[in-house]
C-alpha cells in the first residue's frame, strides 16, 4: 500500500511516498480502508525534527486521525465492526496511509451523512477546543479571546464559545477576510496578531485560549482581566520564552493563571462522548467543519508547504 514517511527531518520536501505491506490487525485492532486523513499542526512539528528528542525518528509516518471503512477485525473484536464507516485516532503517527490499523477503542462510528473529510476536520480539533475551554473554566457571559483562530482548533473554539453563551468571542487572525469568515462562525471582535483591535476592542478577557504560544505569548497576559485564565492548547509558533511566568508574578494582585492543556489527559470515555456529540451536531448542520483544501495523499509535501506559509484556514485533508 501507499504511505507517506518522513525520509529526512526538516523541510516539507523530506516527506516521501513509500510502499508498505498491507497491515494485518492484531488482537483488539481493526483495519480501515482510509478515505480521508487530517493534516494537523503537530504533523508539521514532528516532520521538522523539533520533537526528535521525544523518540520520533526519520522513517516515521505522520498523521493522527483518519476516517474510512472497517474492512477486517483482529481477534477479540466484534465482527459487526466490519463494514462500518468510522473515525479513528492513530495517535502521534500512522495516519498518512491507504490502510490503517487502529485499536478498536480508538474508533468511533460515524453518523449517517457525515463525510469522512468532515470527520477528520472535527475529530481531534473539536475535543481540544471543548476540553480546553473547560480547562479554562469558561462560563456563559464571559469574554474569551482565541489566539490563532484560523486553524481547525481555533475555528472550533470560536463556535463552541459562541454556542456556550460567551458575551465576547474575540479572535486574532492575519487578515480582514479571515476575520469576516470567523465572524460568520461566531466571533464578535476581530484583532490583529498582536491582539490589537482598535478602540472597539474589549479592554480585557476572562479567558484566552492560545494555540500559538511562541515569543509573543507573554504579552497577552496584559489582556487578561482580574482572575483571568490563559490556557495553551498548542504551540504552532514554538515554545514561549523561558521566563514567561514573570508576567504573571509582576501582576500578582490580578490573580491571573496559566495552564497547558493536552487531550491526552482526558479519559477515553469522555473523549468518545464529546466526539460523538460533535459528529452528531455536524451531521445536523449545527457545527460547521471548515476544510481548506482536499489533496491526494501523494501530495503531502504540498499540504505541508501550505501549512508552513500560514495560508490555511481550517484543515487540509489528504485522500488516498
Amino acid at each position: 500500500m501507499k504511505a507517506i514517511a518522513i525520509k529526512t527531518f526538516g523541510a516539507p520536501e523530506g516527506l516521501a511516498v513509500v510502499d508498505l505491506p498491507v497491515p494485518v490487525p492484531a488482537a483488539g485492532q481493526v483495519l480501515i480502508a482510509v478515505e480521508a486523513v487530517g493534516v494537523g499542526g503537530v504533523d508539521t512539528v514532528i516532520r521538522s525534527g523539533a520533537l526528535a528528542a521525544y523518540g520520533f525518528t526519520e522513517g516515521h509516518i505522520p498523521g493522527g486521525e483518519v476516517a474510512g471503512t472497517v474492512t477486517r477485525v483482529g481477534d477479540g473484536v466484534d465482527a459487526s465492526w466490519t463494514g462500518r464507516r468510522v473515525w479513528a485516532f492513530t495517535g502521534t503517527g500512522g495516519g498518512y496511509v491507504e490502510q490503517a490499523v487502529v485499536p478498536v477503542e480508538q474508533t468511533l462510528p460515524l453518523p449517517e451523512g457525515l463525510p469522512a473529510v468532515d470527520a477528520v476536520t472535527l475529530g481531534s480539533a473539536g475535543v481540544v477546543a471543548h476540553f480546553g475551554l473547560r480547562h479554562a473554566r469558561f462560563a456563559p457571559g464571559e469574554a474569551v479571546l482565541v489566539r490563532g483562530a484560523a486553524g481547525s482548533i481555533g475555528i472550533m473554539a470560536v463556535q463552541l464559545a459562541a454556542r456556550a453563551g460567551g458575551a465576547v468571542v474575540a479572535v486574532t487572525t492575519s487578515s480582514a477576510e479571515r476575520g469576516e469568515r470567523l465572524r460568520r462562525l461566531g466571533a464578535t471582535h476581530v484583532l490583529d496578531r498582536s491582539g490589537d483591535g482598535g478602540e472597539s476592542a474589549p479592554a480585557g478577557y476572562d479567558v484566552i485560549v492560545d494555540i500559538v504560544a511562541g515569543k509573543d505569548m507573554p504579552s497577552f497576559f496584559d489582556r487578561l482581566n482580574p482572575n483571568g485564565r490563559m490556557v495553551a492548547v498548542g504551540a504552532v509558533a514554538g515554545q514561549p520564552p523561558a521566563d514567561f511566568g514573570t508576567k504573571i508574578m509582576a501582576a500578582f494582585q490580578k490573580s491571573m493563571s496559566f495552564a497547558a492543556f493536552s487531550a491526552a489527559t482526558v479519559t477515553p470515555a469522555d473523549l468518545r462522548t464529546v466526539r460523538g456529540e460533535h459528529f452528531a451536531a455536524a451531521s445536523r448542520g449545527e457545527i460547521e467543519t471548515v476544510v481548506h483544501e482536499v489533496l491526494p495523499l501523494d501530495e503531502a509535501v504540498l499540504a505541508h508547504r501550505k501549512m508552513a506559509t500560514g495560508e490555511v484556514f481550517g484543515r487540509i485533508v489528504l485522500t488516498p
